[in-house]
C-alpha cells in the first residue's frame, strides 16, 4: 500500500518541552510508565504542563496484537504485577502538583481480573496520599468481557471511567482482531447502570477507512449507553509494519464530528486531528466540580435512559 504523506495540520506544538524533561527523569525515579510516552503521543508537553498525567499500570507489554499500537506485543516481556506501583503513582502525582490523574493499562488478559484490582489500589493510594481536589480518571481495558471487574473498578469511585471503542464495528477485524465492539459498548454500559452519576467517556481514532456515515452511527451507538465525554483523532501510524493510514482527515470535518457529537448530546468533546484519549482530559472537571447529578438529567438527547434493565445493544 502506498504510504500517505502528513499534512501541514498535523504538526504538535512544543509547548510544555521543559516540564516533558522534568516528568520523565522522575517516571525513571519511581519506575513508572505513562502512555504518553510508550503510545508515541504528541501532545504530552502541553499534557504535563497543564498539570495532567496518564500512568500507565501493570508493565508496558500487552497481551492484544492491536494493529493500530505502539505499545509492546511481545507477551514474554509482560511483567509481575508490581504492588509499589500504586504507592509510587500517588506519590509522584504529589510531586508533580497533578490536579487531574489518567491512569490507563496495557490489556493483560493473563491476569485473572483483568488488572482491575491494580486500578482499585491505585485509586485508594491517590485518595489517601494526594491533594483532596484532585480529580482521578481511568481508561480501562475490556477486562476480556468480566463485567463484574468494571463494576468493581467503578465502585472504587473514580471520577471519570473511560474506554475507548477505537473505531468503527467494521474494521474491528482488521484493527483490533481480538477485541470485540459489542463488548466495548458493554463496558461503558454497565460503568452507567453501576453508578449513574459516574461521568463516561470513550474515544475514536479516524484515518483507517471509515466512512462520515460510520462515524455517524458509532456516536449514536456511544450515546445509546449514555456516554459524556468523547474523543475523536487522526490515526497516525507508529511503523510501517503497523496498520497503514488510508486518510489524513481535513480539520473542516473534524470540526463537523463536533458539532454532531454535541448535537446528539456529549456534553465535553474533543475532535482535532492531534486529539488522544487523555486530550485535555481535565475539562471533565467542570462537569462533576458543579455536582451534576447524571442520574437526572436531561442530555437533550433522543436515547432511553432507562436502559440499565435491558441487555446487550
Amino acid at each position: 500500500m502506498k504510504i500517505i504523506r502528513k499534512p501541514v495540520w498535523l504538526k504538535s506544538s512544543k509547548l510544555g518541552a521543559g516540564k516533558t524533561l522534568e516528568v520523565i527523569k522522575q517516571l525513571r525515579k519511581y519506575h513508572l510508565h505513562t502512555v504518553c510516552e510508550s503510545a508515541r503521543c504528541p501532545n504530552q508537553g502541553e499534557c504535563f504542563e497543564r498539570g495532567t498525567a496518564t500512568f500507565m499500570i501493570l508493565g508496558s507489554a500487552c497481551t492484544r496484537n492491536c494493529t493500530f499500537c505502539a505499545i509492546d506485543k511481545a507477551k514474554k516481556d509482560l511483567q509481575p504485577v508490581d504492588h509499589q506501583e500504586p504507592i509510587s503513582i500517588a506519590k509522584l502525582s504529589r510531586e508533580l502538583g497533578l490536579k487531574h490523574i489518567v491512569i490507563t493499562t496495557v490489556t493483560r488478559d493473563d491476569l485473572s481480573d483483568g488488572g482491575a484490582s491494580q486500578f482499585i489500589e491505585v485509586i485508594k493510594q491517590i485518595r489517601n496520599i494526594c491533594d483532596k481536589d484532585v480529580s482521578i480518571e481511568v481508561l480501562t481495558s475490556d477486562f476480556n468481557g468480566d463485567l463484574e471487574q468494571v463494576k468493581k473498578v467503578v465502585k472504587a469511585a473514580p471520577d471519570v471511567f473511560n474506554h475507548n471503542i477505537e473505531t468503527v464495528p467494521r474494521l474491528y477485524p482488521l484493527v483490533r482482531p481480538m477485541a470485540d465492539f459489542q463488548r466495548s459498548l458493554d463496558v461503558l454500559h454497565i460503568a452507567r447502570c453501576s453508578k449513574p452519576e459516574i461521568i463516561t467517556k470513550s474515544g475514536f481514532m479516524v484515518g483507517l477507512g471509515e466512512t462520515q456515515e460510520e462515524v455517524l452511527a458509532l456516536m449514536k451507538k456511544l450515546r445509546e449507553v449514555e456516554v459524556d465525554i468523547v474523543t475523536i483523532g487522526q490515526y497516525i501510524a507508529p511503523l510501517r509494519n503497523h496498520y497503514q493510514v488510508r486518510e489524513y482527515v481535513h480539520p473542516d470535518v473534524f470540526s463537523y464530528y463536533r458539532k454532531q457529537s454535541y448535537d446528539i448530546g456529549f456534553k465535553i468533546v474533543e475532535s482535532a486531528p492531534l486529539v488522544r484519549s487523555s486530550y485535555h482530559a481535565e475539562k471533565a472537571r467542570k462537569l462533576f466540580k458543579k455536582g451534576v447529578n447524571y442520574a437526572n438529567y436531561n442530555y437533550g438527547s433522543p436515547f432511553p435512559s432507562d436502559t440499565c434493565n435491558q441487555g446487550s445493544y
